[in-house]
């Protein structure tokens, strides 16, 4: 008997999650633990680092793209890592394409539209208190978001902070990517070869601002993840 057929989408909104509870890990052992439990089969994994608000994601349309083309069915984490926005959930379940949040599998399309309901009054919520908090603390004359108001040492965290940051966010997109340029590299691909099939293919750098490769980020890809793993040993 054949295996059900599943396509794996995680998001987070930036590279510091993977820290906390909605981190990739934690994502990704969700989704195993799911996978395993009823023997299903997952045939890829697309990783998306980007706010929920934003309703132009590239890595959920191609994952929605690939359940298109395989028959496979969509499977997150948790519902709110598709969206907290009810009408963007709508629109994904108007498509072919059926999906399971791992925190809610048994739920029906009555359901997860209730649940998206409450995830989306939810977010409107942090926001208005988000808001506040903000309004309470410029009225006691706080000033918000001046750096003349930092000292040196906590200017030098911080810019070390957005450093690892960044160092992060590469590393990240250097594991999405790895195993598809590697699989190049097998067939015999030279860096120049890969690079314009990455470019074709319209796969993001990691700076995320355009799809042109070169043989040096090409490169730049291998060396980050076996530097990685010589760590590791």
């Amino acid at each position: 008997m054949e295996k059900d057929k599943y396509i794996s989408y995680l998001r987070v909104s930036t590279d510091r999650q993977g820290k906390s509870g909605l981190g990739l890990e934690a994502q990704r052992k969700a989704i195993d633990e799911q996978v395993n439990r009823n023997e299903w089969k997952v045939l890829n994994e697309f990783v998306e680092i980007e706010s929920g608000k934003n309703d132009e994601r590239m890595q959920l349309k191609k994952a929605l793209e690939a359940c298109e083309r395989t028959g496979a069915k969509l499977l997150v984490a948790k519902l709110d890592r598709l969206s907290r926005d009810l009408a963007f959930i709508a629109n994904i379940m108007k498509t072919k394409v059926e999906f399971i949040a791992c925190d809610f599998p048994d739920a029906n399309r009555l359901t997860i539209h209730i649940l998206s309901a409450m995830a989306e009054y939810e977010r409107e919520l942090i926001s208005k208190r988000t808001k506040d908090a903000l309004q309470a603390a410029k009225a006691k004359g706080k000033k918000l978001g001046n750096p003349q108001n930092l000292n040196s040492e906590a200017a030098k965290k911080g810019r070390l902070l957005g450093t690892q940051v960044r160092q992060d966010k590469a590393d990240e997109h250097a594991k999405r990517v790895y195993g598809i340029i590697k699989g190049y590299q097998d067939e015999g691909m030279s860096l120049n070869a890969i690079a314009r099939k990455l470019t074709e293919d319209k796969e993001l750098t990691a700076r995320r601002k355009d799809c042109i490769w070169t043989p040096t980020t090409v490169r730049n890809v291998l060396k980050r993840i076996e530097k990685e793993s010589r760590c590791r040993r």
